[in-house]
């Protein structure tokens, strides 16, 4: 067979087998065009109807991915391909990755309990993995947080599902704890009330529940007094800067004493000639 009888057979399977290819190409496109159109409009239903914002974000990814395995389906069966021999494959090649990706199954499935339990939201502060931040995303294998330094950290939710998970902003309130010194000879009484109306000033403290000021414990160098105001969980951080310096500032102006750490050296002059004539003193306080 010489090349111009081949030419003519050459051109219809090009033909033939490029209308083929060109069709599954087509569909993939428009198929990945209308999943991310149905996802979108999936979300704002669940915006609508006012879904928590981390749980709609989950389902969309899965919807999403859903869809998308629908349409790389249906591309590999425009071409031919028997999709059901495809899915056996698919199916042993996933069991093989499956075993092979314990650790993101993991995670997945870590995620899903997350979602479904929700220990935190969108925008909590929150302590996981030994790591505190606000939560920014929360995906179908990991969970990203922002730092206040603007670093992004992304841990894997096994390891958030793991250990303890402490939520610093599940309520709309939070108490604050300061612990302040205040030297021996001070009256306690009179800086309890010099604290308690510094702190009752500051535009953070909350009048219900009441701030109070205790004697937390008796230190080795200064009488400590616990103070504890209640604040918005979303202002603690800059209310305990403000409320640091205003009791500082509030003790100073009354000459109540910060006291710096001391202590009792005592010295004891035996007299058995080593040193003769040397005086030593008895006790000196340093």
């Amino acid at each position: 067979m010489n090349f111009e009888d081949l030419l003519p057979k050459l051109v219809d399977y090009g033909i033939q087998y490029g209308l083929v290819f060109l069709k599954a190409i087509a569909i993939f496109i428009f198929g990945r065009i209308a999943a991310g159109l149905i996802t979108n409009i999936l979300n704002r239903v669940m915006k609508r109807s006012g879904m928590d914002e981390m749980l709609r974000k989950f389902l969309r990814n899965i919807a999403y991915a859903a869809l998308m395995i629908f349409v790389v389906i249906a591309t590999i069966s425009s071409l031919g391909i028997q999709t059901a021999s495809l899915v056996a494959i698919l199916g042993a090649a996933g069991l093989a990755v499956g075993l092979a990706l314990q650790g993101s199954l993991a995670n997945f499935a870590s995620g899903v309990l997350m979602i479904i339990f929700r220990p935190y939201k969108l925008g909590d502060l929150v302590e996981v993995a030994s790591t505190t931040g606000f939560v920014e995303e929360v995906d179908v294998l990991t969970t990203t947080l922002r730092m206040p330094d603007r670093t992004k950290i992304v841990i894997p939710n096994g390891q958030v599902m793991d250990g303890k998970i402490i939520n610093y902003m599940d309520s709309e309130v939070r108490r604050m704890e300061l612990e302040i010194g205040i030297a021996y000879d001070d009256d306690i009484d009179k800086a309890r009330e010099v604290v308690l109306k510094a702190v009752k000033e500051s535009e953070y403290v909350l009048e219900d529940p009441a701030p109070a000021v205790t004697v937390a414990s008796l230190g080795d160098s200064s009488v400590n007094l616990a103070v504890r105001p209640w604040v918005k969980s979303a202002d603690y951080a800059p209310a305990s800067h403000e409320l640091t310096e205003r009791v500082k500032k509030a003790l100073d102006a009354n000459d109540i004493t910060i006291p710096f750490p001391q202590r009792d050296v005592h010295m004891y002059h035996h007299d058995d000639g080593d040193w003769p004539g040397e005086t030593i003193p008895t006790a000196s306080r340093s």
